[in-house]
């Protein structure tokens, strides 16, 4: 996996910004909190970015909502002040932010667009998530709804709804039923994109908003490259 790319705040690609949470697109590679890589978390890239965009001439202020995997790609949404975290933990926790996901697969699903149902039980020292069609000791049950939204030349574009959160839950799901995401080789895809990226992307988030109580939809762009691009 390369260095992050979002090291300079100047690079961060903000979608939305207000009094109460900032909205960014995160790259493949970046990782969303510190971890024992030591790499700089997207985290503190968006403190250095507000630090710097509003002269604030202490520590900032940021509150982690969720995460994606490093791999991965889009939206993630922090809180800026300490009201709204504690109101976008529980929105999360409720399920009622609205998730929708891209993903390019080899293989075509058996159907056009249907709901997959899985137990997910993780395995840490692996830090992989596998699928059961039926519940299992420790797993945790896994819902998503998908649907084909365009045929590649040589691949498939899905879009995806998640129902559920879970450990790797998309990755795991699609390989299961053989449609494993490109680039994935910890789920089986046979190789890995060139700069250590998977094809899955967090494209669009709606929540309602925790202090305006306004909705708020955010949607957010692939990384550009070839088959990104087709995707359009």
């Amino acid at each position: 996996m390369p260095k992050n790319q979002h090291s300079n705040a100047n690079n961060l690609e903000v979608l939305y910004e207000d009094n109460h949470i900032i909205v960014v697109n995160k790259r493949p590679g970046d990782i969303v909190q510190g971890d024992k890589t030591g790499d700089k978390p997207l985290s503190e890239v968006t403190k250095a970015y507000l630090k710097k965009k509003y002269n604030k001439p202490g520590n900032v202020y940021l509150g982690v909502v969720h995460r994606l995997d490093r791999p991965t790609s889009g939206i993630v949404l922090f809180a800026k002040t300490s009201k709204a975290l504690p109101r976008l933990n529980k929105l999360f926790a409720a399920k009622e932010a609205q998730k929708t996901y891209w993903a390019v697969v080899k293989n075509k699903p058996d159907t056009d667009y249907g709901t997959l149902t899985h137990w997910l039980k993780r395995n840490p020292k692996q830090n992989k998530s596998y699928a059961h069609k039926n519940e299992v000791l420790d797993s945790k049950k896994a819902i998503l709804d998908y649907r084909i939204l365009k045929k590649l030349d040589r691949y498939f574009l899905l879009e995806i709804d998640l129902k559920t959160g879970r450990h790797h839950q998309i990755r795991s799901q699609l390989s299961a039923i053989g449609c494993t995401i490109k680039g994935d080789l910890k789920y089986g895809f046979d190789r890995s994109n060139k700069d250590g990226s998977i094809h899955l992307h967090a494209r669009k988030l709606s929540f309602i908003h925790p202090v305006k109580k306004e909705p708020i939809q955010i949607i957010a762009s692939p990384p550009n490259d070839p088959i990104w691009n087709a995707c359009y």
